[in-house]
This record gives C-alpha cells, sequence and structure tokens, in this order.
C-alpha cells in the first residue's frame, strides 16, 4: 500500500471551481492507476474519475463528465482533480485511491486510499 493524501477542498458557491490534489508517497507512483471517489452523508462512495498507468484522458461518471478533469504529474507524484461549474449536489466528501491493477470504476480494486478532503458547494 502507498500514502495518500488529499488537499484542496473548502466551500465553494454554486457554479465555482476548485482543484484537489493527491500526493502519494510511492516513488513508483507511475506503476498505479488513480481514481477519484465521492461519498455524500447517506449515501455509498461512488465513482467520480479514474486516470490509467500512463495517464491519458481518464474515465469519468456521467453526472461529472465535462465539468471535472483528472490528470497526473508523474514528477510531482501528484494526481489532481480539476473541478468545474460545480453544484450542490457536487458536495460530498472527496477520496482519492490508488491501484496496482489497472483503471477502474469498482472501489473494491483499488489499493489504497487517501483520508478524504471535504467539498462543500452552496446554492
Amino acid at each position: 500500500q502507498v500514502q495518500l493524501v488529499e488537499s484542496g477542498g473548502g466551500l465553494v458557491q454554486a457554479g465555482g471551481s476548485l482543484r484537489l490534489s493527491c500526493a502519494v508517497s510511492d516513488r513508483t507512483f507511475s506503476a498505479y492507476a488513480m481514481g477519484w471517489f465521492r461519498q455524500a452523508p447517506g449515501k455509498e462512495r461512488a465513482f467520480v474519475a479514474a486516470i490509467g498507468r500512463s495517464g491519458g484522458r481518464g474515465s469519468y461518471s456521467d453526472s461529472v463528465k465535462g465539468r471535472f478533469t483528472i490528470s497526473k504529474d508523474v514528477a510531482k507524484n501528484t494526481v489532481y482533480l480539476q473541478m468545474n461549474s460545480l453544484k450542490p449536489e457536487d458536495t460530498a466528501v472527496y477520496y482519492c485511491a490508488a491501484s496496482s491493477w489497472a483503471l477502474s470504476i469498482a472501489p473494491a480494486n483499488y489499493d489504497s486510499w487517501g483520508q478524504g478532503t471535504q467539498v462543500t458547494v452552496s446554492s
């Protein structure tokens, strides 16, 4: 397992933007597929976005497609989630996760998780 530390959450008005960061402790960062998930109160953890080992466009849930962008900076061992046009329904705790297997939308396929960062979008 690797250590993941998220940052960048906060309170923002609807229509605003935030960028979440996830710093990865492992020097073999490029060997991991990375994902972002979120969990709202009373709901199950849900897939948001993921990116493969070599980077690329990423995969997105329908609810965020066109508004969120996932990216990797291998030199900084960091994965980002740029969130634009935020909506109140985006309010949740956002988690970064690493998979030593492959890009996946299923939480069970991720080996390591961060502690989460709160995103609150006001209407």
